[in-house]
């Protein structure tokens, strides 16, 4: 029998995710681009889209900040569990943190009773908070011609980069499935968001026992439970 599959992430969700990290990724490619001193000699996609790195870059950002602000107005809720989740820690949290080295390649972590697990909620207030200061000082950037406020807005704007590369880096790793204790998470934002069960009490438990309970659980249909 196959394993039963419940859907972690609806589909407003998963596309917001999808919009994000393939902005971010060009992002980051031509923003490292440009600060490792190739702005003379177009990057891959700067051939690809007929446009100079330092446009690209720019009109790119641009989108980025317009599909942030899309996606916290209409996905108000999903924003509003982002943070709410991300900034309450229990006392329990302290003991997941001290399985977690194993756990990552064990797949026995301990329980948490959050929408995210503890390690998450940290990554989830990293990135956030580097991307603002992204979207933030990129905007400056563009409106201000020069002086202390312009070179303000590019110190940020390449310290965020610096932290925000090893951050991401981390962050596809584990999302990815990688590494063993996390395998079949990458589900969750793929496929339709459809997840297994077993991965779900793994790395969700407590989440898991919730949609269960509900009079309307996000079970999907006897379709969707076939083997893939």
């Amino acid at each position: 029998m196959a394993p039963e599959i419940v859907r972690r992430n609806n589909a407003r969700t998963r596309w917001f995710h999808a919009g994000v990290y393939l902005t971010v990724f060009v992002l980051l490619f031509t923003g490292w681009w440009l600060t490792l001193g190739e702005e003379g000699e177009p990057s891959v996609l700067s051939e690809l889209f007929s446009l100079p790195d330092t446009e690209l870059h720019t009109y790119v950002g641009w989108a980025f900040a317009g599909l942030a602000a899309v996606g916290v107005v209409l996905g108000w809720r999903a924003a509003r569990t982002l943070l709410v989740d991300s900034v309450r820690f229990r006392r329990s949290d302290l003991r997941w943190f001290g399985r977690w080295p194993a756990a990552v390649f064990t797949g026995r972590f301990g329980r948490h009773d959050g929408h995210f697990d503890p390690g998450q909620r940290i990554m989830n207030l990293i990135l956030v908070t580097l991307l603002l200061a992204l979207i933030v000082s990129g905007i400056g950037l563009v409106t201000v011609s020069g002086g202390p406020v312009f070179v303000l807005y590019n110190g940020i704007h390449r310290w965020s980069t610096y932290l925000l590369t090893p951050a991401l880096a981390g962050h596809i790793i584990v999302a990815a499935g990688v590494l063993p204790g996390y395998f079949g998470a990458w589900r969750a934002m793929h496929l339709g968001g459809r997840l297994r069960t077993t991965v779900a009490e793994r790395l969700w438990p407590a989440w898991l026992e919730r949609q269960q309970r509900t009079a309307e659980p996000p079970m999907l249909t006897e379709s969707d439970r076939r083997p893939r």
